[in-house]
């Protein structure tokens, strides 16, 4: 799995990939910035001090509200982006590595924004409920890398696999593997973690289950 992570890190930066990350960074932000400025908009409209010095510090102390909420948003945001550019990310990774095998079919693009949504949908569920816990509780934020971990991990796994294998196989695949995924998911969970990084996060979580995808169906081939 490290050697998978590694590989997958190597590929964010290499030639092949620099017209999807451009695009997928420039999706990303702007929609971070538009959900700020929905954000900031509506605390404005709805929130209102009658003294001028105490609207500043509302409006300091929900600039740096926004900016932590924002980091926890990265990850439902990842989720959306999943389904959109996983195809273009996996065949980019497939061609570079993996030339003499055979290329994976794409998803159809109505099964790719269905994935996408009920992917978001769970992300931000498990979000709802874990976030609380950061707060009060005191190891919420494990339950909350744990949460995203095996989502992440499930999520990307499966729409890496689902290029190769039908869904019965795919899921057995997953189940027989669930550590090393869950493992993997961690891995995806730290990287959106880190300020900035996780803007990359996408294209990591893709590179990597591919690269694990195949790993795990080579050791099948084997057994």
């Amino acid at each position: 799995m490290l050697q998978s992570a590694a590989l997958a890190f190597g590929d964010i930066f290499s030639p092949p990939f620099r017209g999807v990350l451009v695009k997928s960074l420039a999706l990303m932000i702007a929609l971070l910035i538009a959900l700020w400025l929905l954000l900031q908009w509506l605390l404005a409209g709805w929130v209102a001090a009658p003294w001028p010095w105490l609207d500043t510090a509302l409006a300091i102390l929900t600039g740096i509200g926004l900016v932590i909420g924002l980091g926890f948003l990265v990850a439902p945001v990842t989720a959306l982006f999943a389904g959109l550019f996983l195809d273009d990310i996996a065949e980019v990774v497939e061609r570079t590595h993996y030339g003499g095998d055979p290329i994976g079919r794409p998803l159809p693009f109505a099964r790719s924004i269905f994935t996408s949504l009920r992917f978001l949908g769970l992300v931000l569920i498990v979000n709802a409920v874990a976030l609380p816990l950061v707060l009060v509780v005191g190891f919420g934020f494990l339950i909350f890398i744990g949460a995203n971990a095996y989502l992440l991990g499930r999520e990307y796994f499966e729409l890496a696999a689902l290029r190769h294998h039908d869904e019965a196989t795919t899921r057995r695949m997953r189940a027989q593997n669930s550590a090393t995924v869950f493992g993997a998911g961690l891995l995806i969970a730290g990287f959106l973690a880190v300020p900035l990084l996780n803007l990359l996060a996408p294209l990591f979580a893709t590179a990597l289950m591919v690269h694990l995808r195949r790993r795990v169906a080579m050791v099948e081939r084997r057994a």
